[in-house]
């Protein structure tokens, strides 16, 4: 196996023994087998237009809809279960095999590649092993060639992640999954520098697209957020916890829970579902429970109750753990032993196992007390607009410091705290990720009623750190973005903040700082290129950043 798509990657290289994140060396190359078929998919959608009507057409949006459903299953920490990913390849060639004979009896002629044809003649998942050495990483020979590649692979799967949330809440865009389907197969077909470099900036323009239709969908369905005070204590009854991401889910389980006698939890990047008003109805939504992700191994043993996972963020327990008998998957996750909760075919699903599990368990130990407060997504600071524009005039906030992104187990990962703690009394921060469990429970006061700490919500949210940016360039009357005052300090994980990176390169961001380490999949050729046009950079101590970043 080699991977190294996630900021934690062993020794800053690559993982090649077993993944850092956990993951065995047969699922790294299960799902290097499944991208392969996704690109095969990719290649055939190149050489075929849109343009046939009914079932053809119904066939085409569902292969977006596995495609999106494959990617996101790739991405770390979301899928663990070999038997699981295997399932999707066997449904992938079932689709390349429709498709290339969909290709042939239009007399379209494909090119002839491996990546549409390998499977003819395979025979059981046997074969699937040796396929997955010819699909791996380092197939690709040229460092700059693969980093181009890989980076743009990486901002699809984060970007096929918040259409897939979208499609939850009845919202796709057929346009934005056909450029994933077709970059896909280019990243195939095409080996040349240039074009790779214009794809990958590219996919960051359609990543914008994408982000802003997840807004769409989740303000539209529960309402703008609003300014909230989240309980971080717990109650006297069961509980269940909900992790991940999916507000969907997390809906309909509150709704079949309500007259169970058991309150719901959310943890890490669920937090944000409190902000939301619709959400906020339901009286049993408790409060939120523990920190960030990489915790959930200690947190978890003490919450006594079942534990949801709707996306990526697990973190496999140790052997023996005592929640892993509680623990649940859905959607695109997965884990060996864990009970799995599919959707019928109108994404409903039946959570009364997990609801019965809950009245038999203990309440929740408590890990923390108090409340924290959020809700600052872009509606809701454009409310407090004419007070924060007052605020920047009078001098009373002198910069805003964007610290989004993700949390991770590196020790190295406290200069993110330490930088919270020294940042002068005249900064804000804006942040949106689990970013936030490094400072969001510091006392850092406000600024004439204004938090010092603004979050916006979950990684998927990052969105709103872009309007609020582009709402103040056109309150200041500026021409350029990067006139404003905002520092860009941004801790990045996984590939969800791959696509945040691209789109904010998209909207002409630059002088971005990524951290605590730059990208392995970055070659010296392409992270050059980087900061020679956009200013890329790194982070080092504190101290140094803050005068370099203009903060002291």
């Amino acid at each position: 196996m080699f991977c190294f798509q996630c900021q934690e990657t062993a020794n800053g290289e690559g993982c090649r023994l077993a993944g850092v994140c956990g993951k065995s060396p047969e699922v790294a190359c299960a799902q290097d087998l499944l991208i392969y078929v996704l690109k095969g998919l990719g290649v055939v959608a190149c050489h075929l237009p849109c343009a046939d009507e009914g079932h053809y057409c119904q066939n085409r949006q569902r292969i977006h809809a596995y495609v999106n459903d494959a990617l996101f299953s790739t991405i770390t920490n979301a899928n663990f279960d070999a038997e699981s990913i295997y399932a999707r390849i066997d449904k992938g060639i079932d689709l390349l095999q429709w498709w290339t004979d969909r290709a042939a009896s239009k007399g379209v002629q494909l090119p002839e590649t491996d990546v549409i044809d390998w499977w003819r003649g395979v025979s059981g998942r046997d074969k699937y092993g040796a396929q997955a050495q010819k699909a791996g990483v380092l197939t690709e020979q040229n460092p700059d060639i693969r980093s181009l590649k890989e980076l743009t692979l990486y901002g699809l799967k984060g970007m096929a992640a918040y259409l897939e949330h979208a499609s939850r809440l009845g919202y796709a865009d057929h346009d934005c999954n056909e450029f994933i389907l077709q970059t896909l197969g280019k990243l195939v077909l095409c080996s040349d520098a240039e074009q790779l470099t214009s794809l990958a900036l590219t996919t960051g323009e359609w990543g914008v697209k994408a982000m802003a239709l997840l807004d769409k969908a989740n303000t539209t369905a529960y309402g703008n957020p609003e300014i909230t005070e989240v309980n971080i204590g717990v109650g006297s009854r069961p509980g269940i916890l909900v992790s991940g991401h999916d507000l969907h889910d997390l809906e309909q389980l509150l709704e079949q829970s309500k007259d169970a006698g058991v309150d719901i939890y959310t943890h890490c990047e669920m937090l944000p579902a409190h902000y939301y008003p619709k959400l906020k109805r339901y009286g049993h939504l408790k409060g939120n429970y523990g920190n960030a992700w990489w915790r959930q191994r200690e947190e978890f043993e003490k919450f006594n109750g079942p534990i949801l996972f709707t996306t990526n963020c697990i973190v496999p327990p140790l052997s023996g753990a005592d929640y892993s008998h509680r623990a649940f998957t859905t959607n695109s996750t997965g884990f060996p032993g864990w009970k799995h909760i599919p959707a019928d075919a109108e994404g409903k699903k039946d959570f009364s196992e997990i609801i019965a599990l809950a009245k038999t368990c203990a309440a929740p130990q408590a890990i923390d007390n108090g409340t924290i407060v959020g809700g600052f997504a872009h509606e809701q600071v454009f409310a407090l607009a004419d007070k924060v524009v007052e605020a920047v005039k009078s001098g009373a906030i002198r910069k805003f410091v964007v610290m989004a992104g993700c949390d991770g187990r590196m020790k190295s990962r406290e200069y993110y705290t330490d930088f919270a703690n020294a940042l002068p009394a005249d900064c804000v921060i804006l942040t949106a990720g689990c970013a936030k469990y490094k400072y969001n429970k510091l006392k850092l006061g406000d600024i004439g009623g204004i938090p010092r700490v603004l979050d916006a919500g979950q990684c998927n949210d990052s969105y709103s750190l872009a309007l609020i940016a582009l709402k103040l360039k056109e309150i200041f009357g500026l021409e350029d973005v990067n006139q404003l005052p905002i520092v860009y300090n941004i801790a990045w994980y996984e590939q969800k903040a791959v696509i945040v990176l691209l789109a904010l390169l998209s909207l002409g961001v630059k002088n971005i700082h990524l951290g605590p380490t730059l990208p392995a999949f970055l070659s010296p050729g392409v992270a050059k290129v980087l900061v020679d046009n956009f200013g890329i950079g790194g982070i080092g101590r504190v101290e140094d950043d803050m005068r370099n970043f203009g903060l002291m």
